[in-house]
């Protein structure tokens, strides 16, 4: 299907605007596989495997869906092929992600000793 040197991300429902990294993705072209198809995208900055990347730009306050649901609101504007995560978009699932480490995940509104 591809050399290890071919990046790759998945597009899980075609109403979805973010697609899934298969491995870590550096920047350059990737092809997005999903529902309809093979699709070609860029990417602009470095994203793990599992993380999300914009489909098509989003716009501040514009929802984020993955799964064909909504999962989230952009914070800022987001550029196709950028990196979707705590540091431009808010959950619906997680009354606290705005609030998590964007590398580590540790809550940043506690202080520990």
């Amino acid at each position: 299907m591809f050399d290890k040197f071919h990046q790759a991300s998945f597009q899980i429902h075609k109403g979805d605007n973010v697609s899934v990294a298969l491995s870590d993705l550096q920047p350059g072209e990737v092809s997005v596989y999903g529902p309809e198809g093979t699709a070609f995208s860029a990417v602009g900055e470095l994203i793990k495997q599992g993380h999300k990347l914009a489909r098509r730009n989003i716009n501040e306050g514009e929802a984020i869906i993955k799964y064909g649901v909504t999962i989230g609101l952009a914070t800022r504007d987001i550029l196709v092929g950028e990196w979707v995560h705590l540091h431009n978009c808010k959950s619906f699932y997680d009354k606290r992600s705005s609030t998590l480490d964007v590398e580590s995940g540790a809550p940043t509104d506690i202080q520990y000793r």
